[in-house]
Formats: C-alpha cells, structure tokens, sequence
C-alpha cells in the first residue's frame, strides 16, 4: 500500500486526531505503506455502548484506509470468560454493519509467550515472586516514593525456571506465586514497577482447557499479540496512556535485537463514550443481571448492544451517535438525550408510521352507518417517497387516545372535547358532541358525528381544524401489549454515586444500585390496539405509532400475543420531567 490509500480530501470531512495519524503515517511510508488495527474485546460479558465507539474507531480506520481489522479475543482470564459472549460480541459486531478480516485469540499465543517469558528469565528479566499481592502492592511504593525490591527479584535463574514450569504444572496454588518482570522498582511510571506477567489460574480455558495453568497478564499479551499479528495502529482507551511505555518496552524484547525500524505496532489513545444516566462496567452490568434487577444482558433498559437492538435502535443510529460525539484525547460526559437525538433522527427517515392507541377509549360516529367499514390510505413514510403505503379500515365505532378527550377542556385544548372539530387522521373532520361515564365517573365512550364531505382527498378535507387524532378500528384491530423503557437509572452519572454511596454507607454494589435505580423503567400496557398491518411485523422492524414514538417488535412476540417496546419517545421529555 502507497499514498493512493489516503482518501481524496476534496471528499472528506474534518478528520479526528487519529485519521491524521494514520495520513502522516502513510505519507511517511511507515509499515511499508499497510494500515492494520484490531479490536481485542475480553469475553466476559456482552458489548455495550461504549464498546461501539471502539468499534466504530478499529474497523473504521481500516475502511477509510483500505487496511484490515482483525478481531482479536483477549481471553487469558478463563474464570470469567465463556463461548456465549464469544458468539454474541461477533454478533453485535455485524450487526454494527462491520466483519473482521481474520479471527485470533490471545491464546493462540499462550505458547509464543510462554517461550518470550522463558526467554526474559534466561535473561535475567524476570523472576518468581511468593509474595502476597497484598505485599507486592505495599513494595511498589507510590508515584512520588520509590518501591522496595522484593527478596526474591534476585533469585537465581533455574530456580525461577522450575518454579515457572512447577506454575504451569498446576503444583502451585493460586495466589502463592507470580512471575514478574525486572524493569525498575524506582521508575516514576508505576506499571515498571516489575509488573506481574504471570499468575497461576486452575480454572478450565474455553479453549485450551486444562492444557495451562500459568496465564499471561494483560499488559504482558496485548502489544506482544499485537507484534505477532502485525497490527500497526493499537487504539485504545486513554487509561492505557500510563501503560504505552511498558507497551513499547515489550515489543522491543520480544523482538530481541531484531531492526523493526517503522515497522512495529504503536500504541494511540482516544476518550471514552461516557454517557449520562448510563453504568457501563460488565462487572456491574453482571450483577444487574445475576441479581434479576434486569430480565438478561437483552434487556432494552441495559446499555449493551444487544439491548439497543431489542428495544429498536438501528446501528446507523449508533454510528450518527459516535460521529455526534467524534473522538478528543480528553474524558468527558455525554448526555444519553444527545444518543437519542441521533435515534429519532435516523428512525424518522427509515421507519414506517402505523396506528397504535396505547391507552384506549372507544369514540362511537353516531351518524357514520352501522356495518359499514371503509379502507383509508395510509402513507408509510412521509421522508421516503419510495416507502409506499397500506390500508387501515375505519367503521364506526373506533379507539382513540384517552388523553386525547376531555369533557371540559381549556381554551388552548386542540383535541376533542364537546363542540369542537377535529380530524380523524387520513379519514374524516368529525365534531364531539358528548360522552358516557360509568358510575365511577370514569369515560368508557365518546361521542361524535362525522362530516362525510370531509374525507382526505376531498375538496372540502381542506377545511382548517387545529387537531388531528390517530385511531384504530374496533372491529379491525388487534391487541398488543406495549412496554414503555425509561432511563435505568434516576442519577446523572450512576458510576460516581454508586461509589459515594458505598463509601457513606459500607455497603455493597447492589445495595447502592437499589438506591439508584429508577422504578419507573419500565411500564408495561396490556389493553392496547395495533392496526392489522402489523400482524406481519417482525423484530427489527423500525416503526412510528403516530404521535406517540418510536417502536420495535420484541423478541417475545407472538402471532396471538404482539409485543412492542418503545424505542424512543417523539421528544425528549425526559429533563423537562426532571427539572
């Protein structure tokens, strides 16, 4: 690959911090010209929000400059990962619309380093340590102190050699030893500290099984991963600034000598996708789900990705969201109503608008003639001229909105209440003329009488009334139930809460995530009605109740039993509700 990789920039928008790397870097022929990334999730647990930035970043690049993602699981930790999250985070993956040049995992090199760590003892790099973790975190000093060598930094070489294999034997005990590398225990960057590359794991790899018991740290596998793979740009999050050091260190042992010039991997930073009224941690998230404070990883109020895909938002909505958002080298707090702008604006274009009444009460046209049932056009999508339309039958006896009558209503109420006009949408101007209560006080029916001169597309459907009403028709309906999603979570920034509770009060995670959580989540209606059309609606079918929001079918739908979940509301009502 040459320059001829670096877009036209006559055709592309501002570029972020790292695309201008990446140019400099091409025009500079580094890697011989090749752009390569990767994207190492850890599977132990479900991708969320955040990781879609990540996403969008690795596969991105490589897109833009004609390179290659790779997707690399980084599981040397086989205590919390498992084959369920391995398949779901590919998933999630393509749904986001991206696929993977090749598939590695972190252990298709437990062997290679294994060796690069036999190599680093042979050196005299690295070293068997029986201390605590607890005593090791007391020697490392602080970042103005410096550390205190362990006792057993200088053991000899072949006794560090037989404890290492007697580590990988399953002859240790979890937690009694560590191998560590000799760096500098007076570096001023903390992880130099000689870090732990090793640690004794018995726990069965998904993969491996019980073919290792000694694992490599994180900081140990990625970047040399990374060498042996040949990725060129490593992008990561920016609590890895403090790590590229050792990052670089490693690469320059594993290569032991060799002459990489500028062909190496490199190590950049970007922010994370931190969002408002969002807790995104997989540790937490596992105990929402393992405690039944949410129904699994899927569920629409979660922030994983599979949840947003449930609940109807479609992954252009998640990619108009990170391009909202762009990517700065400084941390910073994103408002969820910002992702919601980018979902309403992306399913105003794409979804089909239907009738739906969520909260129902039957409007009688007492003058309409008794039997008779017509078919009224309906436009799918007033945005897309392409979209077409379907049939909604309107009779005589209909459901409308509850809230869309009142008996004794105030100057400013455009909707029905007795002596006003209003329109029935894509029928006809019908005008209120009372109501029927049950002994409670409660309205159980309304009453109008239409205008048949008025239907749309007549001369006279022209004539001005400030209200239009959606509706569906009482004999050519179906019943659904609707759920309605808020905000999981009734604080601003659930994470630093979470933390001041439990440090005010000594108390557990879930104990503080109970404090937080909002109880309003999720409402669910069972006495609501769809028109027919969407007896046919599948999940991941984007549509619009009219007037009321955004709506997806649910996995748990049935043909005798519809289910839909709000995706999002028309507005965001969310901070007027919460000042």
């Amino acid at each position: 690959m040459t320059e001829t990789n670096i877009p036209d920039s006559s055709e592309k928008k501002s570029l972020n911090f790292i695309e201008q790397i990446v140019e400099k870097d091409l025009k500079e022929g580094k890697n011989n010209g090749k752009i390569q990334t990767r994207f190492p999730p850890e599977p132990n647990g479900y991708l969320h929000i955040g990781h879609a930035k990540a996403i969008c970043m690795d596969f991105g690049i490589a897109q833009r400059y004609g390179g290659v993602c790779n997707l690399r699981f980084d599981d040397t930790n086989p205590t919390k990962e498992d084959v369920e999250y391995v398949e779901a985070i590919k998933e999630d993956i393509q749904w986001l619309g991206f696929q993977w040049g090749n598939e590695y995992y972190a252990s298709d090199y437990f062997q290679q380093l294994w060796d690069f760590a036999i190599h680093l003892i042979k050196q005299g790099k690295a070293y068997v340590d029986e201390q605590t973790s607890e005593e090791i975190a007391a020697q490392k000093g602080t970042p103005t102190q410096p550390g205190i060598e362990s006792p057993y930094r200088n053991r000899p070489i072949e006794e560090t050699l037989a404890l290492f294999e007697q580590m990988n034997r399953g002859e240790i005990e979890e937690g009694k030893m560590v191998l560590r590398a000799k760096i500098d225990m007076a570096s001023p960057n903390m992880h130099f500290r000689d870090p732990i590359i090793y640690r004794v794991v018995k726990t069965p790899h998904h993969r491996t099984g019980d073919t290792w018991k000694a694992y490599p740290m994180y900081d140990f596998a990625h970047g040399q991963s990374d060498y042996f793979e040949g990725v060129t740009h490593s992008l990561c999050t920016l609590e890895f600034v403090p790590h590229r050091p050792l990052y670089d260190l490693f690469v320059d042992w594993v290569k032991d000598g060799q002459d990489l010039d500028d062909n190496r991997p490199r190590q950049y930073e970007f922010n994370k996708l931190n969002l408002s009224y969002t807790l995104m941690s997989k540790r937490n998230l596992l105990i929402l789900v393992k405690e039944g404070l949410v129904d699994g990883w899927d569920d629409p109020r979660m922030p994983t990705l599979c949840a947003f895909r449930r609940r109807g938002y479609s992954p252009e909505s998640i990619h108009k969201f990170v391009d909202k958002i762009g990517y700065t080298t400084y941390d910073a707090l994103n408002d969820f109503a910002l992702l919601e702008s980018a979902v309403r604006e992306d399913l105003n274009a794409r979804s089909t608008r239907v009738s739906a009444v969520i909260d129902p009460v039957k409007l009688i046209l007492t003058n309409y003639p008794e039997g008779q049932v017509e078919e009224m056009e309906a436009i799918n999508n007033p945005e897309d001229p392409n979209a077409g339309s379907h049939t909604i039958e309107f009779s005589r006896e209909l459901w409308i909105e509850r809230e869309d009558f009142m008996e004794n209503a105030p100057k400013k109420y455009f909707r029905m209440t007795p002596g006003q006009e209003v329109r029935l949408k894509n029928a006809y101007i019908v005008k209120c003329t009372g109501c029927k209560k049950d002994e409670a006080g409660n309205v159980v029916e309304v009453y109008a009488e239409y205008d048949p001169n008025t239907k749309s597309g007549m001369p006279e459907a022209n004539r001005k009334v400030k209200g239009t009403l959606h509706w569906v028709s009482c004999g050519h309906c179906l019943q659904a139930e609707v759920r309605l999603y808020d905000r999981l979570w009734n604080v601003e920034n659930p994470r630093d809460e979470m933390a001041a509770i439990r440090e005010a009060k000594n108390c557990s995670a879930l104990e503080a995530m109970k404090e937080m959580i909002n109880p309003d989540s999720l409402k669910v209606l069972t006495h609501c009605y769809v028109e027919k059309f969407l007896a046919t609606a599948r999940p991941l079918d984007y549509l619009q109740f009219q007037r009321i929001g955004y709506f997806n079918v649910d996995k748990d739908s049935t043909p005798g039993h519809l289910v839909f979940n709000r995706t999002v509301s028309l507005k965001d009502t969310w901070k007027k509700i919460n000042k």
